[in-house]
């Protein structure tokens, strides 16, 4: 019997995984993540993985299940490999993610070793993708049924030995099934509202975040027009985002938008709107997973943030071990730190992260 540990969050799905698992014949464990540094102390949100709330229903599950739960301390190297990096990340004028990062770095490496650890083969998570292995024997990552909550962005990260010993097997249901199944075997988590937003920010103002823990990850500087014109003062580069209107504090008689955060000059650069739209971008820390690596240019679907639709364009690769994107038609905001995915069909290639927008 093969034995899996489900990555247990308190919510529904990271739940009906484990149900699911355990009726298909797994000797199935669950696991829960200690992530919160000292200096924040979690809510009791519902909303929010990882608070006390959310061990206390992972362990009612379980419990209900009759499965053995453990609760793992990752606060060292979710600080380093998460927060320092989310803090850095802004530090640099750049736009982290960190939900890829910690996919990454915590749930499928920090937690697979914790699994493998107590002896199991596998560890599961309730996210919406498929994982299936090819002829040749390569592990290929699939958009989910349901194409509203598919996560398959957040996963392009994982490598092959990650992907070799995960289960993913929501894949293959709608959230409203899993909601329904949940209700079916009497959790009381079946309409438990879905996490949101950043974990180690309870209250969702990551600005007040890096002010209370991080004062020095930020400072004030100029507010520039396209031509090097000083138009105003900002209070720190973490306050703006590429394409914001918003809370500019500058009056040019036209609608402004932020363009570009130039670290260098310690600058937010502003413009009209048609500004904002670029040609392509430059990726880089890439990951391949249905192909071991890009030798050659190849049409695509690019997506350039979670919320957002793929778009047609094409990749090849360049120095550095670097990818060039161009789209077929210009993309709004075009973000610095944030993911690029690339599909075929519903297949993952791979992704990177934006390092740069371009124009042609």
């Amino acid at each position: 019997m093969k034995k899996v540990m489900v990555a247990m969050s308190g919510g529904v799905d990271s739940s009906v995984t484990a149900a699911l698992l355990k009726e298909k014949g797994y000797d199935v464990v669950g696991g829960t993540m200690h992530t919160f540094p000292d200096y924040e102390q979690p809510t009791d949100r519902e909303d929010h993985c990882c608070s006390y709330s959310a061990v206390m229903d992972a362990k009612r599950v379980a419990s209900k299940l009759d499965i053995p739960h453990y609760v793992f301390n990752l606060k060292d190297v979710f600080q380093k490999e998460i927060i320092d990096y989310f803090v850095d990340e802004y530090k640099n004028a750049r736009t982290p993610n960190p939900c890829v990062m910690c996919n990454k770095t915590i749930k499928f490496a920090a937690l697979l070793d914790k699994a493998r650890e107590i002896g199991c083969d596998f560890i599961a998570t309730g996210h919406y993708a498929k994982i299936e292995r090819n002829e040749q024997g390569r592990y290929l990552l699939q958009r989910a049924v349901d194409q509203e909550k598919d996560q398959t962005y957040m996963l392009y990260v994982l490598d092959q030995r990650q992907l070799s010993h995960t289960l993913m097997p929501l894949g293959n249901y709608t959230k409203d099934e899993i909601r329904e199944i949940a209700k079916e075997k009497g959790f009381l988590v079946h309409n438990k509202p879905d996490s949101q937003e950043i974990c180690f920010v309870p209250d969702n103002n990551y600005v007040r975040f890096l002010e209370m823990n991080y004062p020095n990850a930020t400072e004030p500087g100029p507010i520039l027009d396209q031509e090097g014109n000083k138009v105003g003062e900002h209070d720190g580069l973490a306050y703006y985002t590429i394409g914001q209107r918003r809370g500019l504090g500058v009056a040019m008689g036209y609608p402004i938008y932020v363009v570009e955060l130039d670290k260098k000059k310690n600058a937010v650069i502003i413009g009209e709107d048609d500004a904002i739209y670029k040609d392509g971008l430059i990726a880089k820390d890439l990951n391949w997973i249905s192909i071991t690596e890009l030798n050659e240019e190849m049409e695509v679907l690019a997506q350039i943030r979670y919320n957002s639709q793929p778009i047609p364009a094409t990749i090849k690769p360049i120095e550095d071990d670097h990818v060039k994107v161009v789209f077929a038609d210009k993309q709004r905001a075009v973000t610095p730190g944030q993911a690029v995915v690339f599909y075929k069909e519903d297949l993952v290639v791979g992704g990177g992260i934006i390092e740069k927008s371009i124009n042609l």
